[in-house]
């Protein structure tokens, strides 16, 4: 189930020179497409079947926030006081060795929208695009998969993923492309 924070602007507020005259109707939206928030109903039908994909069975609720209620999530759960792109949250219980509860609730994700957005804009996509990467990332995290103390599995299936339901370049893998350092010429 996808939810919107009522504190989430739905798009960046348009430059002057695009907001129609009052009384006129402009022929397209003032906000660019690939900067709007995609329908809970395209999210929603993503996350069940990357849901599927990941064999993450019962509720996932997906959180599409601000950076700031997300600093404070990561601040509150994580000790770390910054912002970030998506946060998981496994119900307890969710897993399958836990019993109880795995059926119903398999847990939530937090997504910053405009860290998201900032994230398609620098790799040159959509935001839809770009909040799918983050939904299944945060899935493959809900599943008890974790790149940082792994020796490369999440990473590895995350790629076996995204190529099934056909994504771009994900999170691990930009991490690691932006930390080589390139010679200088």
């Amino acid at each position: 189930m996808i939810l919107l924070d009522p504190d989430l602007k739905p798009a960046p507020v348009p430059h002057k020179s695009l907001v129609a005259p009052l009384g006129v109707r402009p022929r397209q939206s003032a906000v660019p497409w690939p900067q709007r928030i995609p329908s809970r109903q395209t999210l929603n039908r993503f996350l069940a079947q990357a849901q599927d994909a990941v064999r993450i069975k019962g509720e996932v609720t997906v959180l599409l926030t601000t950076d700031a209620a997300i600093r404070k999530l990561n601040r509150q759960f994580r000790h770390k006081d910054k912002a970030t792109d998506v946060l998981s949250f496994p119900a307890e219980g969710s897993f399958p060795a836990e019993g109880i509860g795995a059926e119903k609730i398999a847990g939530d994700l937090a997504i910053s929208v405009e860290t998201a957005r900032r994230q398609a804009a620098d790799q040159g996509h959509a935001l839809t695009c770009e909040l799918k990467i983050l939904i299944l990332h945060g899935l493959l995290h809900l599943a008890g998969h974790d790149h940082e103390s792994d020796a490369g599995q999440m990473a590895r299936r995350e790629r076996q993923l995204r190529a099934r339901i056909g994504l771009l370049q994900g999170l691990i893998e930009r991490a690691k492309t932006n930390s080589v350092k390139k010679p200088i010429s």
